[in-house]
């Protein structure tokens, strides 16, 4: 096999992500909060979507603290994987799982799909303890936390990203 001297044999190239999908236990906070992010920075070069284990009900501190930095997820509504599978598949190439129980579901998903699955523990906002502001920064905490991953993440394998994903 002949060696090409432009790409360096140790380091293989990312491999190119056209779908992304995120699970986290109900679909509540921590997927849709993924998902609208990742729609934010990258939604005109990878197709992006989020489920839940289990189905959840809205919650109004995401779309809150998503708003502070100009994105609006008031329209989400909590899906679980069994319904996104039936109302259009689940064909991607990259499963990020936010929970425990997420990633095992996203582990089984990988016998029937070849999708490439990574775990990124999140922890839940909603057992947060205290005043309005303590829970908010929870939140935001989540919020960045997420952001600073999914902009690394993405960034990486996306063909050509304005500003290199550091802007809407």
């Amino acid at each position: 096999m002949e060696e090409r001297q432009d790409e360096p044999l140790d380091e293989p190239r990312p491999k190119r992500i056209h779908s992304v999908l995120f699970v986290c236990a109900m679909n509540a906070v921590r997927s849709p909060m993924a998902e609208a992010i990742a729609r934010h920075y990258f939604g005109k070069s990878i197709y992006v979507q989020s489920a839940g284990v289990r189905k959840g009900e809205p919650d109004g501190f995401v779309s809150s603290i998503l708003s502070e930095i100009g994105i609006d997820a008031s329209k989400h509504k909590p899906r679980t994987l069994d319904e996104l599978e039936e109302w259009e598949g689940l064909n991607f190439d990259l499963i990020i799982s936010l929970s425990p129980e997420a990633h095992h579901a996203a582990l089984e998903l990988t016998r029937t799909i070849a999708a490439d699955v990574e775990y990124w523990p999140t922890p839940d906002p909603t057992i947060t303890q205290g005043s309005r502001d303590q829970v908010l920064d929870a939140y935001r905490n989540i919020r960045d936390g997420l952001m600073y991953r999914i902009r690394l993440r993405l960034k990486q394998t996306s063909p050509k990203s304005p500003n290199d994903g550091q802007g809407a």
